[in-house]
């Protein structure tokens, strides 16, 4: 294989830079090969800005007890570079302090840089002046935008040199990528995309780093790129080097969340078959798309109608937490493959069809002759079982792969979960010494308007005589933009207003008459597509004389992905004002002198920060359904160390923030969709993000994240929330997230832990039989035969205790013999 290997050598000069000890990685098409290792690599995405610095260390740790080699994240042009030449690395933007954490874990970086990132984050990572800059095109073969991609490129890998952060300087970061998922959508800017792939290529190899560069889903990536894979599945992926090796850089957990759309959920056995059969097919990377996904704090989130959440149903979940049984079965399934490492990254490789749908794919070594095997069942219905001869027969389940030892002995199957599966639960952080919820007393409200009056008057910042598209007229500054015209002098008219979303609220003479979003317009069904255009119908009434039409126009987060998507029409541009009366008594006010005004009053002001003094806070007659409101109140930090989380049913729409820094916007009155949704999900089958949907006609976010580093320990913490068009704040309260069941349905040889979280403990077994018990999580019940000790062993075990180790045997059952039949241990317990 030497022969084939590709060589990253040290750059000249970098090596006095730092006293670690340089790693050399290099690759051939069946390892990644560092610091003369050959290696598999498992890797999870976790993206900075959607978590806390304090958050950091725990993540990366509970990613390497699953089993991760390497922590990829993007690099988010908007928020280091909000203006041109202006730069923040600071809190949770301190990507430096983040690899490190990543290298004191232990563990390997992937450098993401794009600089265009899609990842759901709004405008794809482009900064809003980029946007605005004269004679500049997006992503093409373009001097303006080159020159301002190299610039920032250039910023953020001489960071990562000076710093230390590359393999060749004794750093974590083995691989860095350029460009994102151009290949996607590149024939649509013909010759010119194919010239601006190739020059990304040249600038990345300009950067002068001793580690690999990757472009993910670029089947034409010039050398010495390597093309790698993203999808639900990639084992057919082949790069376009056959030196390169095959790497996936997104394998997609689950999916985002929309406002109004039903939580996406991926199972953790089709999760497991995909990465199985990626590496049973001569795999080398395999990088997780989310490992966690975060929050999309203050105005992030992309789109549009991105929600807050970015849970992704990643094996962390939003919070931090493990989220069960994903987290644990894939930690087998990586345990699993660095058991073969030595076989796939060096044996030889044959493949064979023991029957149909089955597969026997045999890896040996030469020089001992030993020898391992992966065993497919690529059926999504049929069960089988495979014959091979001296080596025994396997039962393989449906869409699921076995990991044979020595090619005779199962040590893992994809289909076989046994870890716990925690039912997550919100509850208020104290209980009695009963491990009862002690509810605490009703937060006390204050008030105060928007300052709206001034601009429905039509005292905007400049004029123009026609409508802008909001995000050049805003910068992207706010989600709001009012433009006022008052021209008009008729009466008893309908105003009709043709927008491009992503919501609008009309007011004529300072009253408000109508507010109307993309949603509801399309009749309650989730906008598909990239169409958030709508119409607004309403009948007017006018008084003699000048009136002014006020147009609140408002984003939810702005385009992220396809082509040429940042010239996508946002707000009023290439809509239409009209006024239509009786006869020919209409006006077309589209190009009527109109005043802009960028974001509200009280955001200039900040009545978001609990030490300004601009807002007039009243405590008296606190109004609720009340649009254009912001609201206040204090206090005290949940006890213990668990998550916390905002429940903000009551309110409408609006933002949050906590002690001044932002929670993201929040929409608790987008339902999702009544139907669709899967009460029992069968993994079984090729996954799409239709499949397995949850949460069906429940608001689509309720929760929302209040990373405890945002509250206050010894004083009193400030909640101040904007709200856009009317709720009441009495019911919004803070709780704690944390597993309230566990239950698991194991298989015999294996050993079960079973865990709490935080300070509780299994307080209650509801079920145990081992044998074949039937059911599911909540609906467990006896099967055919059990032993007759099950409860009383497991409470035995467990009972009391904040974690239990149960080794599933029928010894620990006092089960002398059943005879050949493989049996299984399910278990049901409460935490407090």
């Amino acid at each position: 294989m030497a022969s084939s290997r590709t060589e990253f050598v040290l750059v000249a000069g970098l090596a006095m830079l730092c006293s670690c000890l340089a790693i050399k990685v290099e690759y051939d098409a069946n390892a990644l090969i560092i610091d003369g290792q050959r290696k598999v690599i498992i890797s999870g995405s976790i993206h900075y800005p959607r978590s806390t610095p304090e958050m950091w260390p725990d993540l990366i740790q509970k990613a390497k007890d699953g089993g991760l080699d390497a922590i990829e994240t993007y690099i988010f042009w908007n928020v280091h570079e909000p203006r041109r030449r202006e730069y923040d690395f600071s809190g949770n933007l301190d990507f430096v302090k983040f690899f490190k954490l990543v290298q004191d874990a232990g563990l390997y970086a992937i450098l993401r840089i794009g600089p265009y990132v899609c990842a759901e984050w709004n405008y794809g990572g482009f900064p809003m002046w980029l946007h605005n800059t004269p004679g500049i095109q997006l992503r093409t073969d373009n001097d303006i935008f080159k020159n301002e991609m190299q610039v920032f490129t250039t910023k953020i890998v001489n960071m990562c040199k000076e710093a230390n952060l590359f393999a060749s300087q004794g750093g974590p970061i083995i691989l860095a990528q350029i460009e994102n998922e151009y290949g996607n959508i590149m024939e649509k800017y013909g010759d010119a995309g194919k010239q601006y792939i190739k020059w990304c290529a040249n600038m990345a190899v300009a950067q002068n780093i001793s580690e690999p560069w990757i472009m993910c889903q670029q089947s034409d990536a010039p050398e010495p790129m390597i093309n790698t894979c993203n999808g639900f599945y990639c084992d057919q992926f082949k790069p376009n080097n056959p030196k390169s090796p095959k790497m996936w850089t997104e394998n997609w957990t689950g999916w985002f969340k929309l406002w109004g759309g039903r939580d996406p959920q991926r199972t953790a056995e089709d999760l497991a078959f995909s990465v199985a059969r990626f590496f049973q097919n001569g795999g080398v990377l395999n990088n997780y798309y989310m490992y966690h996904g975060g929050t999309n704090f203050g105005r992030t989130a992309g789109g549009p109608y991105i929600a807050t959440s970015y849970d992704y149903n990643a094996p962390l979940d939003e919070y931090g937490n493990l989220n069960q049984p994903k987290w644990g079965h894939l930690k087998q399934l990586h345990a699993s493959i660095k058991q073969a490492e030595k076989f796939l990254t060096n044996g030889t490789v044959e493949t064979k069809s023991v029957m149909n749908f089955v597969d026997l794919t045999k890896f040996t070594l030469n020089a001992t002759g030993e020898r391992f095997c992966m065993l497919s069942n690529s059926d999504n219905t049929g069960d089988y079982t495979a014959d091979l001869g001296e080596d025994g027969k396997f039962f393989v389940p449906a869409w699921s792969v076995t990991f044979l030892q020595n090619c005779s002995k199962e040590v893992y199957n994809t289909a076989k979960i046994n870890t716990q599966t925690s039912v997550m639960v919100t509850k208020h952080s104290e209980e009695d010494a009963y491990g009862n919820e002690v509810k605490p007393a009703k937060l006390s409200w204050m008030w105060a308007p928007e300052p709206i009056q001034d601009t429905l008057k039509g005292n905007g910042r400049f004029e123009a005589a026609q409508l802008l598209d909001q995000k050049e007229a805003s910068g992207d500054v706010s989600d709001y933009l009012c433009v006022d015209t008052r021209n008009i002098s008729l009466k008893n008219m309908t105003l009709r207003v043709s927008t491009n979303g992503h919501g609008l609220h009309a007011y004529v003479n300072g009253k408000l008459i109508g507010s109307q979003f993309s949603r509801q317009a399309k009749g309650q069904q989730m906008v598909t597509g990239d169409d958030y255009s709508f119409g607004f119908d309403k009948a007017v009434s006018l008084k003699k004389g000048l009136n002014v039409i006020s147009l609140l126009s408002v984003t939810v987060g702005l385009a992220n992905y396809g082509a040429f998507y940042d010239l996508k029409p946002t707000g009023l541009i290439n809509g239409g004002v009209l006024l239509n009366g009786k006869g020919n008594n209409s006006i077309n006010a589209t190009t009527y002198q109109w005043s802009y005004k960028v974001g509200l009053n009280g955001e200039a002001q900040q009545f978001h920060d609990p030490n300004s003094r601009n807002a007039n806070w009243n405590s008296t007659k606190v109004p609720k359904n009340r649009p254009m409101t912001w609201y206040k109140t204090s206090f005290k930090t949940p006890s213990g160390e668990e998550p916390v989380v905002l429940g903000l049913l009551g309110m409408g729409k609006g933002h949050a923030w906590m002690n001044g820094k932002s929670i993201g916007r929040y929409w608790p009155t987008q339902i999702a969709e009544t139907t669709g949704c899967d009460a029992h999900c069968n993994y079984k089958g090729s996954y799409n993000d239709g499949k397995c949907r949850t949460n069906c006609g429940n608001p689509s976010q309720r929760w929302y994240h209040v990373p405890r580093s945002f509250l206050n320990n010894n004083t009193d913490n400030t909640l101040i929330l904007f709200e856009e068009v009317g709720g009441a704040p009495w019911n919004v309260t803070l709780q704690v997230v944390t597993v309230g069941t566990v239950c698991a349905n194991a298989y015999e040889g294996n050993n079960l832990e079973l865990y709490c979280q935080g300070d509780r403990r299994i307080s209650e077994i509801q079920f145990a039989s081992f044998g074949d018990p039937q059911g599911t999580c909540g609906s467990f019940s006896l099967g055919n035969y059990q032993a007759t000790q099950s409860v009383a062993v497991v409470e035995k075990l467990c009972a009391g205790r904040p974690s239990c180790l149960i080794d599933v045997s029928q010894s620990t059952f006092g089960i002398s013999s059943w005879g050949n039949v493989t049996s299984r241990l399910a278990v049901q317990a409460v935490c407090k």
